[in-house]
């Protein structure tokens, strides 16, 4: 009588491992890539920060060369959010504020900016309907620790 073999009922794990391990690998790798955002060089000036309990205001960021990108929340060191031009700031910025009369307005503006033109971005904030204007900054480098 011939040797039969048994059908084996283990399930080999080992290559499903090796690949979780290459891809762990590649998303490791690749991860710090990933992150994006508005690369604005904040000035320096002692503040109080900005209240946790306000839910996703809108940021608008003014890079120095002039491009703004406007965001919901405080991730806009995280992304870059959607950017517009000068003109259409208002537009898109009424849209929120009307939706949301209540929302938290804050610009991140670059220090190397003029004046003239994070005033010209608040007007504009304003005339859509924003109550108020923050202005974000970094706190100063003796403060920190």
């Amino acid at each position: 009588m011939a040797d039969r073999r048994r059908p084996m009922s283990e399930i080999n794990v080992v290559p499903y491992i090796d690949v979780m391990l290459v891809l762990l690998v590649i998303f490791m790798a690749t991860a710090p890539l990933l992150t994006q955002g508005v690369l604005v060089d904040l000035p320096d000036a002692p503040s109080e920060p900005v209240p946790e309990q306000q839910d996703d205001p809108l940021v608008v960021s003014v890079r120095a060369d002039g491009a703004i990108f406007v965001n919901l929340g405080m991730t806009g060191n995280d992304s870059e959010g959607t950017r517009v031009t000068p003109e259409s700031l208002g537009d898109q910025a009424g849209k929120i504020i009307g939706a949301r009369p209540d929302v938290a307005v804050y610009i991140r503006a670059d220090h190397a900016l003029e004046y003239g033109t994070v005033v010209g971005v608040m007007t504009v904030l304003q005339k859509a309907g924003a109550k108020s204007v923050g202005l974000i900054t970094e706190p100063p480098k003796a403060l920190q620790g």
